[in-house]
C-alpha cells in the first residue's frame, strides 16, 4: 500500500486498485493458480518487471567480501520512519528465547505449588509439625498426666527460643563490631581450635599435661558440654565435686595425652565396663586393650588405619549406651553408620524422586549382573557337569571395586552394616513397584513412596492390629483421593468422611497433613487434601483439639498464597476449626506464635486470628486483643495483635463498624510506642479499619486524629507513608468543612513527597491525593493552582509506566483529579504525550484518555483539542511495536465519545484500518478487525454507509485468513457490520456472504465458532429470506457439531440459531434433523438438541413440534426416550401459560414415565411435571394435575439426590397450582410413621410446603378432639361467611 487514504476518493480508488489486483492473479480460463505450476509473486515485496526464468532477478550467489548496503526506511506521509513490513514480536522472541534452556514441555506440567512460591513463601517449610497438645476440657477437665504437652511447656520452648535467638544476635553484633574475644581465666588467649564431636569429654585444663611435660594451654570451653551423671565408686570417671558448676566439663583422670585420631579407623575390642572412653570419636566402641586392675588406665588412640578396611566384631551391650543395639553383637549403628545402609522401605521416606530413580537403576543392574546360583546353573546346563573345586590358596575377592568406588546413598533410619544375603536380595528386588499390592489402588508418584511405601508391601490385613488396620484403611483412602480417578476420589471422599470419628482425630491428620508438608505437591493435590479435612473437620467435632496446632501449621500458609481460591479455602478450614474447637482453645494454640521469633509465623498467625474473630464473632475475640496490645513483655506481641486488628478490618469489611469504637482504642496508643515498627503498623491499622467503615465512623478516630497529624511532622520514610496513608483514608469520613482543612494542611507535606525516590511512598501518596481530591468540599480551582503543576512535573514520567503498580495507580489518581477539574483540563496536559518516543508510556496516556472520556464524556473538549486527539491516536495506535488492547479499547473510546465530530477523520481512520489489514503481521491485522467492530455504530451515526460497504467487501475477501485468531475478529468485524448497516444494504450481498461462512463453521477454534455462529445467527435472523432453505439446512446440520463446544456461549448461540433458522424455513426439516441426533451417545450433545427443539417449539408454537416428539418416544432406546422427555420439560419451561393447551396431550406419555424402572426416566418426567404445573397454574387443570401428582408421589422414598431435587420441583409446582391444602393431606399420612426414614422424607416435604403457604395450611389442619386436660377444637375455624 504506496500511502494511506485520507479522503473518500482516494478510498475509493484504492479499493478499485485491489480488486484489480485480485483479478489479475487468476488465470485466463478463471481456475486459480493449480497446485505445482508457477504462481506469480506479490510484487510489493519480490519486485521483478518481467522474468523470463523462475530465478530470474534473484541474487544467485554470495559474495565474500561485498558490504551489506544499508536500505532506507520508507517514508509514509505524516507517520514518521517505519517499515512497510515488520518481524513480528512473537519471532523475534522465539529466536532471543532459542538461545537458552527452554524445557518444551514446560507447558504440559501440572503446577506444583513450590513452583509458584517466593522466598518468604517458602519459609513454611521451615515450621516442624508439633507434638499433640493437651485438651484442657477433655474428660471434664480433669488433672491432666505430667507427661502431656501443654500451654506452659509450649510457652517455656518459645522463651528459650527467644533467648536463644537474642543472645545470637548479641553475639553477631559484637563480631560486627569486633568487640568479640575468646576469654578463659580472665585473660584474653587465641581462640581455640574447633572440637570435632559432642560426645568427646573435655579434659581439665588443670589435669592435663602437655606432650613435652610443660603446662597445657587452657581450652575454650565448650558450648554443650557433658551432662553430669552418678558414677559408681571405682569408676574411672568420678562425679562431679560439689564446687563444680552444673555444666562444667567431665572430668578425666591425668594421663596419656590426648593426640588426634581418626574417626573411622579402629577396630572395636572388648573392654571392661568400668572404663570410659575419653577420645572417642563418633559412636566409636570402646577397646579391650586395658590393664587387668580396670578403671585405672585412660584409653590411648592408635596410630591412623584406613577407615573401610576392619571386620566388626563382638562388643558387651553394656560398654556403650545408645550405640550398639540390644544384644545382637553388631556393628554400632549411630546417625553416620545409618547413612551407609541398604535402603528399605522405612528408609525410602528421605529419599528425593531423583535418588529414588538412581537407586532403582543401580539395583536392576544388580539385579542383571549379579553371579548365579547353583539352582540357577543346574537348571541352565545338561546333566554331567559339576562344580570344580578352586585351587589351593585361592580367594575370592569379597568387595569388588565397583563396589568400593561407589558412593553410599546417604539415607537415614535404623540398621547398620550388615552383609546383604541372597534371600534379602531377592525379598528387595521388586520394592520399589510403584503399583501397589491391590489391583484396586492407584499407581505410586515416585515422591508418594514415603507416604503409602506400606502397602507396596504385601501383608495378611486379618494378622494385623486393629491401630494397623486402621492406618493401612486410611492410607489406602487418601491414595485414591490423591492419585485416582474421579469416581474413585468421589467414593473414597465419601468413605473417609463417614469413618471419620471410627478412625479417630489422630490417625487421620498424622497422615493427611505430613501429605500436605510434601515439597513436590500439586495445586490440585493440595486441593483435595483441604478439601478431606475441611470434610474430617465438620465429622470429627471438638476430637480435633490436640490437633489444632498441626493442623493450622500446614493450613496457615495458605492464607498468604497468592492464589485466591486458595486463600478462600484456608480462611474456610480455619473458621471451621475455630467453630469445632472454641475460642479458648484456638487461643491458648495460637498464644505462642503471636510473639515469635520467627516474623512469618507472627504474620501467618495474625491473619489465622482474623479469621478466627470472623468466625466466632469480633466481641469474643477484643478482651485477648486488649491484653495482647498492651504486652509489656515483648514489642513482637504488640505488633501482631495491632496487625490482628488490621487484618481483621480487611477480611470483615463493613463488619467492623459495630465494634469500630473498642477497635480503635485498643490499638491507639500503638502510635507512641518506642517501637518503629509498631507505630508503622498502627498507622496501617487505622487505615484499614477506616477504609472499611467509609463513608461512616469518623467519631470513632477522634481520638487518634492528633497523634496521626503530630506524627506526619516528626515521621519520615516508611513511618510517614503509613501515617499519610491513615490520614489519606480518615479524611473521605470527615464533614466537607473539616476534609477541605485537612487536605490543605497534607498536601504540603504530600507536595514535598512528591519527589521521593521510594516506589512504596509514591504508590501511597498517589492514593492519599485520590482520596483528597475525590472528597467533598476539597475546590476544584484549588487543585488546578496548587496541585496539578506539581502533580504532572513529579508523577507523568517514563518511569512510573515502566512499574505496573504505579502506572495503576497513577491512572485511577488522574482520572479521580479529572472527575473534579474536567475532561478537558486533563486530556489537554496528556495528549502530546500521544506521540511520546516511549511506547510504554504512549499506553499510560491512551490508558488514562479512555477512562477519563468514559467518565465525564467529550462534551467539553473544544475543536483544537479534539484535532490533536484524533492526531494523536492515530500516530499512538499506528507506532506499536506490540500490539496492545490498551490502544484499541482506547481508540474505540475516543471515536464513540466523540461520535459525529469524527466524520471529518473517519476516512482516514479507515484508510489507517486498510493499510494495517494488509500488514504481513498477524497480530497486526487482527487488530484493525477489532478496530472495525469497534467504531461501526459510529460509522452508521456519521452516515459512512459506503465507507462501511467498502469496509464489508475488503473483510469479505480476507475470510480465507489462515490465523484463526486474525480470522475471529474478521469475523466479529462483519458481525459488526451487518449489525448497524442491516440486510438490504449490506456488500457483498447476504446471499454471498452465508455460503462462504457455512465452512468457516468446521473451524474448532473457539472464537472463530462464536462468531461465526453469532453472525449466521443474526443473518437468520434478520435476513433470512435472503439465502435458500436448501442451505440453511447444511447449517443445520453443521451446528449440530456446534453443540459439542466447550464453550457455553457457543452452545447457546447454535441453539438460538435453530430456533431462528426454524423460523425461516420450518419447523419440520430442522426438527428431523434434532430428533435424529437424540440417537448419539455423547450426553452434552443430546441435552443441547433437547434445549434447540424446545426453542424450535417455543419459536414456531407447539403443536409443530408435539406430534413428532411424542411419537419419538415410542422408540425403544433410553437415550431417545430421555432425551423426548428433556425436551418437554424445557418445552413446558419455555412456552409458560400456553401449556394449557397441551397438558391433557402428554398425561398418558407422562404417566407411562413415571411408572418407569428406570430413575433417570422418572426423574425427567418429575421435572416436566414441575414445569408443567407452573405454568399451568390458574387454567382449571386440576383434574390432570392430581392425577400425575399421585404418580409422582410414590417417588418420595428415592435417595438419588438429583431424583429427590426433581421430585420436590414437581411437588413445589404442584403446591402453587393444586394449593397446599391438597398437599398436606397427601403429607399427613407419613408425618408419624414409626420409620424413621420415612418420617424424614415426610417432614422434608412438609416443612417445604411450611415455609411457602404457612398461612394457607392452618384451615386443612385435621381436628383433634379434646381430652381431660386440654383443648384443642378451634372454633373460629368453623365460622362460615
Amino acid at each position: 500500500m504506496a500511502h494511506i487514504a485520507k479522503t473518500t476518493a482516494d478510498l475509493e480508488a484504492q479499493m478499485e486498485a485491489m480488486r484489480k489486483k485480485g483479478a489479475e492473479n487468476r488465470l485466463e480460463d478463471g481456475r486459480f493458480v493449480g497446485l505445482g505450476e508457477e504462481g506469480v509473486f506479490d510484487e510489493d515485496i519480490y519486485s521483478a518487471p518481467a522474468k523470463k526464468g523462475k530465478f530470474e532477478g534473484y541474487v544467485t550467489s554470495i559474495g565474500g567480501q561485498e558490504e551489506e548496503d544499508d536500505d532506507e526506511e520508507e517514508m509514509r506521509p505524516g507517520l514518521g520512519r517505519q517499515a512497510a513490513y515488520k518481524v513480528a514480536q512473537t519471532a523475534i522472541r522465539e529466536t532471543a528465547a532459542s538461545g537458552q534452556d527452554v524445557d518444551p514441555m514446560a507447558e504440559h506440567r501440572r503446577a506444583r505449588v513450590i513452583d509458584r512460591e517466593n522466598d518468604y513463601q517458602k519459609r513454611r517449610q521451615r515450621i516442624q509439625l508439633s507434638p499433640d497438645r493437651l485438651d484442657p476440657f477433655a474428660d471434664g477437665g480433669k488433672t491432666p498426666d505430667v507427661a502431656s504437652r501443654t500451654f506452659s511447656h509450649v510457652m517455656r520452648e518459645q522463651g528459650v527460643k527467644r533467648d536463644t535467638q537474642e543472645v545470637r544476635q548479641q553475639l553477631a553484633e559484637k563480631a560486627k563490631a569486633g568487640e568479640l574475644h575468646s576469654v578463659g581465666n580472665g585473660e584474653a588467649k587465641p581462640a581455640a581450635k574447633k572440637r570435632a564431636r559432642w560426645d568427646v569429654a573435655t579434659p581439665d585444663v588443670t589435669a592435663v599435661a602437655s606432650v613435652s611435660g610443660s603446662e597445657a594451654t587452657p581450652l575454650q570451653p565448650p558450648k554443650w558440654d557433658s551432662t553430669p551423671s552418678h558414677v559408681p565408686a571405682g569408676s574411672s570417671t568420678p562425679s562431679a565435686p560439689s564446687g563444680v558448676a552444673h555444666w562444667a566439663a567431665t572430668p578425666v583422670a591425668a594421663a596419656a595425652p590426648a593426640l588426634k585420631r581418626n574417626r573411622w579407623d579402629e577396630t572395636p575390642r572388648a573392654t571392661s565396663g568400668a572404663e570410659t572412653p575419653a577420645a572417642a570419636g563418633w559412636a566409636e566402641t570402646p577397646r579391650a586393650d586395658r590393664t587387668p586392675g580396670g578403671g585405672q588406665e585412660t584409653p590411648s588412640v592408635s596410630k591412623r588405619k584406613s577407615r573401610w578396611d576392619e571386620t566388626p566384631q563382638a562388643t558387651p551391650s553394656a560398654m556403650t549406651p545408645m550405640m550398639t543395639p540390644n544384644m545382637t553383637m553388631a556393628t554400632p549403628f549411630g546417625v553416620k553408620a545409618m547413612g551407609m545402609a541398604t535402603p528399605t522401605p522405612g528408609h525410602l521416606m528421605n529419599m528425593t524422586p531423583e535418588q529414588i530413580q538412581a537407586f532403582r537403576f543401580e539395583k536392576e543392574m544388580d539385579d542383571r549382573n549379579r553371579y548365579l546360583t547353583d539352582e540357577e546353573l543346574d537348571a541352565l546346563f545338561p546333566p554331567g557337569y559339576k562344580v570344580l573345586p578352586a585351587p589351593a590358596g585361592y580367594q575370592p575377592i569379597r568387595t569388588p571395586t565397583r563396589k568400593l568406588l561407589a558412593t553410599p546413598t546417604p539415607m537415614s533410619g535404623v540398621g547398620g552394616f550388615f552383609m546383604q544375603t541372597e534371600a534379602a536380595a531377592s525379598s528387595n528386588k521388586n520394592i520399589l513397584n510403584a503399583q501397589p499390592q491391590d489391583p484396586e489402588l492407584p499407581m505410586l508418584k515416585p515422591e508418594d513412596t514415603q507416604y503409602f511405601d506400606k502397602l507396596l508391601q504385601e501383608v495378611d490385613e486379618e494378622n494385623l492390629s486393629p491401630e494397623e488396620q486402621k492406618e493401612r484403611q486410611i492410607m489406602k483412602l487418601l491414595l485414591k483421593i490423591k492419585n485416582g480417578t474421579p469416581p474413585m476420589r468421589k467414593s473414597a471422599m465419601r468413605q473417609i468422611t463417614d469413618k471419620a470419628r471410627t478412625f479417630g482425630a489422630g490417625a487421620l491428620f498424622n497422615q493427611i497433613l505430613p501429605l500436605l508438608m510434601s515439597p513436590t505437591l500439586e495445586d490440585q493435590e493440595r486441593h483435595l487434601l483441604v478439601k478431606v479435612i475441611d470434610r474430617v473437620l465438620y465429622k470429627l467435632d471438638d476430637m480435633v483439639r490436640p490437633y489444632v496446632h498441626k493442623i493450622l501449621v500446614v493450613i496457615e500458609p495458605l492464607l498468604i498464597d497468592e492464589d485466591y481460591y486458595a486463600r478462600v479455602e484456608g480462611r474456610e478450614i480455619i473458621s471451621n476449626l475455630a467453630k469445632a474447637a472454641g475460642l479458648a482453645t484456638m487461643i491458648s494454640v495460637m498464644r505462642p506464635d503471636i510473639d515469635n521469633i520467627d516474623e512469618y509465623v507472627r504474620n501467618t498467625t495474625a491473619r489465622a486470628f482474623a479469621v478466627v474473630a470472623s468466625a466466632l464473632g469480633i466481641p469474643s475475640l477484643i478482651p485477648f486483643l486488649k491484653a495482647v496490645c498492651k504486652s509489656k513483655k515483648s514489642w513482637q506481641a504488640r505488633h501482631t495483635g495491632i496487625k490482628i486488628v488490621q487484618q481483621i478490618s480487611i477480611l470483615m469489611g463493613c463488619a467492623v463498624l459495630p465494634h469500630l469504637r473498642s477497635l480503635v482504642e485498643i490499638i491507639e496508643h500503638g502510635l507512641e510506642d518506642e517501637q518503629q515498627k509498631v507505630r508503622t503498623i498502627t498507622a496501617l491499622s487505622l487505615a484499614a479499619l477506616a477504609e472499611s467503615a467509609a463513608p461512616y465512623g469518623i467519631e470513632s478516630f477522634d481520638s487518634v486524629l492528633k497523634p496521626l497529624w503530630q506524627g506526619i511532622r516528626t515521621h519520615r520514610g516508611k513511618g510517614l507513608a503509613a501515617f499519610l496513608k491513615a490520614i489519606g483514608f480518615l479524611i473521605p469520613l470527615m464533614d466537607a468543612e473539616y476534609a477541605s482543612y485537612y487536605t490543605r494542611e497534607v498536601m504540603i507535606i504530600l507536595i514535598r513527597e512528591f519527589s521521593s525516590p521510594d516506589e512504596e511512598m509514591k504508590k501511597i501518596v498517589l492514593k492519599v491525593v485520590k482520596q483528597c481530591c475525590g472528597t467533598e468540599g476539597v475546590e476544584a480551582q484549588y487543585i488546578r493552582d496548587e496541585i496539578l503543576p506539581h502533580f504532572f512535573r513529579a508523577f507523568w514520567n517514563h518511569r512510573m509506566a515502566l512499574d505496573k503498580r504505579n502506572y495503576k495507580q497513577l491512572v485511577e489518581t488522574t482520572v479521580e483529579i479529572a472527575n473534579k477539574v474536567g475532561a478537558s483540563t486533563i486530556i489537554a496536559k496528556v495528549v502530546d504525550d500521544l506521540k511520546d518516543e516511549n511506547e510504554q508510556y504512549r499506553k499510560m496516556v491512551m490508558e488514562t484518555i479512555e477512562k477519563v472520556l468514559e467518565a465525564l464524556g467529550s462534551a467539553d473538549i473544544d475543536n483544537r483539542l479534539e484535532e490533536q486527539l484524533i492526531d494523536g491516536i492515530l500516530y499512538a495506535f499506528q507506532e506499536q511495536t506490540t500490539e496492545d488492547v490498551v490502544m484499541l479499547s482506547g481508540f474505540g473510546m475516543v471515536v464513540n465519545s466523540l461520535g459525529k465530530r469524527c466524520k471529518p477523520y473517519l476516512p482516514q481512520i479507515c484508510g489507517t484500518i486498510l493499510w494495517r489489514l494488509n500488514n504481513k503481521a498477524a497480530k497486526v491485522r487482527q487488530q484493525a478487525a477489532d478496530l472495525i467492530s469497534k467504531v461501526a455504530g459510529v460509522m452508521k451515526t456519521c452516515n459512512e454507509e459506503k465507507l462501511m460497504g467498502h469496509l464489508g467487501v475488503v473483510l469479505y475477501e480476507y475470510l480465507g485468513e489462515e490465523y484463526p485468531e486474525v480470522l475471529g475478529s474478521i469475523l466479529g468485524a462483519l458481525k459488526g457490520i451487518v449489525n448497524v448497516i442491516g440486510m438490504t444494504k449490506m456488500t457483498p450481498p447476504i446471499k454471498d456472504l452465508l455460503p462462504r461462512l457455512t465452512p468457516i463453521l468446521k473451524n474448532r477454534h473457539e472464537k472463530v465458532q462464536e462468531n461465526c455462529i453469532d453472525l449466521v445467527g443474526r443473518i437468520a435472523d434478520r435476513g433470512a429470506e435472503y439465502v435458500s432453505a436448501r442451505e440453511w439446512m447444511r447449517i443445520c446440520f453443521e451446528l449440530l457439531e456446534l453443540l459439542k463446544a466447550h464453550k457455553k456461549a457457543i452452545r447457546r448461540a447454535t441453539v438460538n440459531t435453530f430456533g431462528y433458522i426454524a423460523k425461516a424455513i420450518g419447523p419440520h426439516d430442522v426438527l428431523a434433523t434434532l430428533l435424529n441426533n437424540l440417537k448419539v451417545q455423547e450426553r452434552q450433545n443430546r441435552v443441547c438438541t433437547t434445549v434447540a427443539i424446545a426453542i424450535v417449539a417455543e419459536t414456531c408454537s407447539p403443536f409443530t413440534v408435539l406430534p413428532a416428539l411424542m411419537n419419538e418416544y415410542r422408540v425403544p432406546e433410553l437415550n431417545v426416550q430421555n432425551g423426548v422427555l428433556k425436551a418437554l420439560s424445557f418445552m413446558f419451561e419455555y412456552i409458560g401459560e400456553m401449556g394449557k393447551d397441551y397438558i391433557y396431550a402428554v398425561t398418558p406419555l407422562l404417566e407411562d414415565a413415571l411408572m418407569d424402572r428406570d430413575l433417570v426416566h422418572r426423574q425427567t418426567a418429575c421435572s416436566a411435571v414441575g414445569h408443567m404445573a407452573l405454568g399451568v397454574y390458574g387454567f382449571g387443570c386440576e383434574d390432570a394435575l392430581n392425577h400425575l401428582l399421585n404418580l409422582v408421589w410414590p417417588n418420595i422414598f428415592e435417595t438419588s439426590p438429583h431424583m429427590a431435587q426433581a421430585f420436590m420441583a414437581a411437588v413445589e409446582g404442584m403446591r402453587v397450582s393444586l394449593g397446599p391444602l391438597r398437599l398436606l393431606q397427601y403429607v399427613l399420612q407419613g408425618l408419624f410413621h414409626p420409620a424413621r426414614r420415612v418420617r424424614e422424607n415426610y417432614w422434608r416435604v412438609y416443612n417445604t410446603l411450611y415455609i411457602g403457604a404457612q398461612d394457607a395450611m392452618v384451615a386443612a389442619y385435621p381436628k383433634v378432639p379434646n381430652d381431660g386436660n386440654s383443648v384443642y377444637e378451634r372454633c373460629e375455624l368453623d365460622y362460615v361467611l
